[in-house]
């Protein structure tokens, strides 16, 4: 039997000493073994740089890079370019995996001959509410498929992590640098690199809500990438899958639905806020007869439809009662 592959996991490491050992734990413990871990010390200024060299002395599956501070993307391209699997899985070092996350990715992967697996992920709330997306059994797709459904925000994600993909799929794509939603400007190019991808329904990752994620930070200029990496999305899946225009329009509505009711408490950015209303406005009959288009993009067209306050209302009273749950 010949040996299982070696497997790199990618960790982009920035100020989060509170958080790594927990991930840590979960990576180590694993029971696909063959694995590299890279921990890409993206410039901290905590006590993580000693904290990566201290798993490094421990376990000489562990390679520690360090390098001055570039961001989110720039820590994975790196880290990427530095792995030596045969496949890579992304992981986010403030969340954790299931210990079978690599094993069960890897099976998909031989199971369908795929380049690319994929699982699903469970969200966990500090005050110990968990919502779970998984569900039994698993499936071979083609890019079509997967890129539909991702548009739709159904089963597929757009986030690097919770996947295993063959290295040969980054030789032409990495994360833009210098952007938020990075994911958004990648996982629909290395979905349209592969002739099948492995579709697993089981939740394998956990993603941490945390204080500090990019959801829950107050509002700035660079939260304005997400309509702008969305219509970049749209552009190349519309070039290749003309047929899914209906699904890239419901992508494109709900970015700027996104970014709107991020701008609820901000004055600022008044002008763009104007524009992404209008194109919401413009749009809303198609979403709203589209029937694969989520009830909760149908609400919101429906409220903004009936002015800006009362929109801005409903949305406020809809967060304050889903932080109380």
């Amino acid at each position: 039997m010949s040996e299982k592959p070696l497997i790199s996991l990618v960790l982009p490491v920035y100020n989060i000493e509170s958080y790594l050992p927990v991930c840590m734990e979960n990576v180590l413990g694993q029971t696909y073994t063959r694995l590299e871990i890279l921990l890409v010390d993206d410039g901290s200024t905590d006590g993580c740089p000693a904290l990566c060299d201290s798993y490094a002395e421990k376990d000489p599956r562990v390679r520690v890079l360090h390098k001055e501070n570039g961001g989110l993307s720039d820590a994975r391209n790196f880290g990427i370019r530095h792995a030596e699997g045969e496949y890579i899985s992304l992981i986010d070092p403030d969340d954790t995996v299931d210990p079978d996350y690599v094993e069960y990715l890897y099976d998909l992967a031989v199971k369908y001959r795929a380049p690319m697996s994929i699982c699903q992920h469970r969200v966990l709330f500090l005050n110990g509410r968990v919502e779970e997306f998984g569900k039994p059994g698993d499936r071979s797709a083609d890019p079509a498929w997967c890129l539909e459904h991702m548009l739709y925000h159904d089963v597929i994600d757009t986030s690097a992590w919770a996947k295993l993909y063959h290295r040969s799929l980054f030789e032409t794509v990495s994360y833009p640098v210098g952007r938020i939603f990075e994911d958004i400007g990648t996982t629909y190019a290395l979905f349209m690199q592969c002739s099948v991808i492995a579709v697993g329904f089981e939740s394998k990752y956990n993603y941490w809500m945390h204080a500090s994620s990019i959801v829950n930070a107050s509002f700035s200029k660079k939260k304005l990438d997400l309509p702008i990496m969305t219509d970049r999305m749209g552009k190349a899946v519309l070039k290749e899958y003309p047929h899914l225009y209906r699904a890239v329009l419901r992508r494109r509505v709900y970015a700027r639905l996104s970014t709107i009711n991020q701008m609820l408490d901000t004055r600022e950015y008044a002008d763009e806020k104007k524009k992404m209303i209008a194109f919401v406005r413009e749009h809303a009959g198609e979403i709203l007869s589209d029937p694969k288009a989520p009830k909760r993009d149908k609400m919101a067209i429906l409220l903004l439809r009936a002015g800006y306050p009362v929109y801005r209302a409903a949305w406020k009273s809809y967060l304050y009662v889903k932080k109380g749950r």
